[in-house]
């Protein structure tokens, strides 16, 4: 019975942990806590499997360095750094629709802005 117990407990902390894990992998290059969840969801993949928490102490290193290294170029490196990331934003946005809802919406009639998997 402990052995069916302890089984379904690591199936649960794996399917918790992965879904956490995901979401925080989708918001990362939004403004937000998209690594503190990617953190979060491996520290809960690392409460029962030992590759989520050499992962973990892996990838805060390696972020911690990234932000290290991006703080110490000019400014115009690191502005570049927030422009691609505002790229990122604008075009998920775009290619979720969220400005052909507006055109819609606003009747603004301007088919270019609704994302080519949402035009009719």
């Amino acid at each position: 019975m402990y052995h069916i117990f302890r089984h379904s407990k690591k199936v649960g902390i794996a399917i918790v942990g992965g879904i956490i894990v995901l979401i925080g992998l989708v918001l990362i290059p939004y403004p937000g806590p998209g690594w503190l969840i990617v953190f979060a969801g491996l520290a809960v993949l690392a409460t029962e499997f030992q590759f989520a928490a050499s992962t973990l102490t892996w990838l805060r290193k390696k972020y911690d360095d990234w932000t290290a290294w991006l703080k110490q170029q000019p400014i115009a490196i690191q502005w570049s750094a927030l422009a691609f990331t505002g790229l990122v934003i604008l075009v998920t946005l775009w290619l979720l629709n969220s400005f052909g809802l507006i055109n819609h919406v606003l009747h603004l009639h301007q088919d270019w802005v609704s994302s080519p998997f949402f035009r009719e």
